[in-house]
């Protein structure tokens, strides 16, 4: 009964062995399994972004940087920025400012000076002003026309140029800059005249094309001071530099969109010769071309006024009477619009109308 029993025992045992073992194969194999199809599907759907995914969704990608095209969130929300070539006007009142700087500047400092443009640009009025030094040399101009204000912002470079010329400096002599040191009352003052002989050449540039005076505000070194605008507003940055022999520096010009909204059409305008305006050439060849087109008039004879339902009450064989006679005046239309009155005749075998008078309207707005 031993030897049975004991077979029974290892041959359980040997069975238990052997499904240990297959079972254990079989957990191991459905695991690699498990793990392999899971990193299948990962690399098939990422859970996550990269660096250089992130960068590319934010517009920070090198590649695009360096091409000039901004990509991603940068590009919608700079998306709202008009460009100033929208403005054609605009353009060329800078130039005609920079021709009267030149001149006007010459005068004031007694030395050779050349003013250039050298770009305009559009930017964010917050992001403009976080990019200036501090402290900042910021003169706040209001429009009195426009009822709305400017911005204009000297550098330092071109504020030590100003005080050496103005107060005798030699030439050739390499400017101290200091950083960070706030301005003195003499440079302030210095400055100030020097932004007010530009205001006055700015009321004339723009002349022309709108006739608006452009007043010397305040004086500011602290850029929370100078907002004129919201910070996410778009404005028009001009730079022009301005040279005096080997010295010399730029000079920002800061003009909102709000700014130039009174005379945004105006600015709009294509700019030909040295004539503001409205084309002459094409106004003529329009109207001549107006008197020679052809309209059809339409001659009503009567008019009556029927009942909705004296409409559905109609059958084949009515008759509408209309209180006309052969010597009563008719109306000429054309596309609705009343024009002449004329008499009914007969031409031949043609009905024919003769014009009598010319009927007069009231224009919209006015009052008969």
């Amino acid at each position: 009964m031993s030897d049975p029993g004991n077979t029974e025992t290892d041959e359980i045992g040997d069975d238990g062995d052997g499904g240990g073992g297959d079972g254990g194969g079989g957990d191991l194999g459905f695991a690699e399994a498990e793990e392999q199809s899971g990193e299948d599907s990962r690399s098939d759907s990422p859970e996550g972004l990269n660096q250089a995914e992130i960068d590319s969704l934010f517009g920070f990608d090198d590649n695009e940087t360096l091409g000039g095209d901004t990509a991603g969130i940068e590009a919608v929300i700079n998306s709202a920025l008009v460009p100033y070539e929208r403005l054609p006007m605009l353009e060329v009142v800078f130039d005609r400012l920079v021709r009267l700087l030149s001149t006007s500047l010459r005068n004031f400092t007694s030395d050779n000076v050349e003013v250039s443009l050298e770009s305009v640009e559009s930017a964010r009025f917050g992001e403009y002003l976080s990019s200036l030094p501090h402290p900042a040399m910021l003169s706040v101009i209001k429009a009195e026309e426009w009822d709305n204000y400017a911005l204009m912002s000297v550098d330092s470079q071109l504020i030590y140029s100003v005080v050496d010329v103005l107060l005798g400096g030699r030439r050739g002599n390499a400017l101290m800059r200091i950083e960070g040191r706030p301005f003195t009352s003499i440079e302030r003052s210095l400055v100030e005249r020097m932004v007010q002989v530009m205001i006055a050449d700015m009321s004339v540039a723009f002349e022309p094309l709108s006739a608006v005076t452009f007043r010397f505000d305040r004086l500011e070194t602290n850029t929370r001071f100078a907002a004129i605008s919201r910070p996410a507003n778009a404005a028009i940055v001009a730079r022009l530099r301005v040279d005096m022999d080997d010295r010399g520096g730029c000079v920002d010009l800061v003009l909102p969109y709000a700014t130039l909204e009174p005379v945004r059409e105006l600015l709009l305008q294509m700019f030909m010769g040295e004539k503001f305006g409205r084309d002459s050439i094409w106004e003529d060849h329009l109207a001549k071309e107006l008197w020679q087109t052809e309209i059809e008039l339409s001659a009503v004879l009567d008019e009556r006024t029927v009942r909705l339902k004296d409409i559905f009450e109609l059958e084949v064989g009515n008759r509408l009477m209309f209180g006309v006679t052969p010597d009563c005046s008719i109306e000429l239309r054309c596309e609705g619009a009343p024009m002449f009155s004329a008499t009914m005749g007969r031409q031949g075998q043609n009905i024919a109308v003769q014009i009598d008078k010319r009927i007069k309207r009231d224009r919209p707005g006015t009052k008969s």
